[in-house]
């Protein structure tokens, strides 16, 4: 192990390292271990990063924007519901 900036590095695996530990999972901790390599996959998104690290929206509600909400909810609570395909072809695609 060596030292970097102070704290310790360990020098990068070899992928065939990684592949080797996951063959090696208790079937039980697969989807877990799938949760984690996801999240550090997520983690190099340059879109996701971005998205995380924008300001929170502190903004108040508009009277509109609130009746839009609830006129919404209204709408689920219903079930309506407009489907994919739907979607795109109101969009053109």
């Amino acid at each position: 192990m060596a030292m970097l900036h102070g704290t310790p590095h360990m020098e990068p695996l070899p992928r065939s390292h990684l592949h080797q530990l996951v063959d090696e999972l208790p079937e039980e901790e697969i989807q877990a271990a799938e949760h984690c390599l996801k999240a550090l996959c997520e983690h190099n998104d340059p879109v996701l990063r971005t998205l995380r690290s924008a300001p929170v929206d502190d903004e108040p509600l508009t009277e509109q924007e609130r009746k839009e909400i609830e006129e919404a909810q209204r709408d689920l609570d219903a079930g309506h519901r407009v489907s994919d395909a739907q979607i795109r072809a109101d969009l053109g695609l």
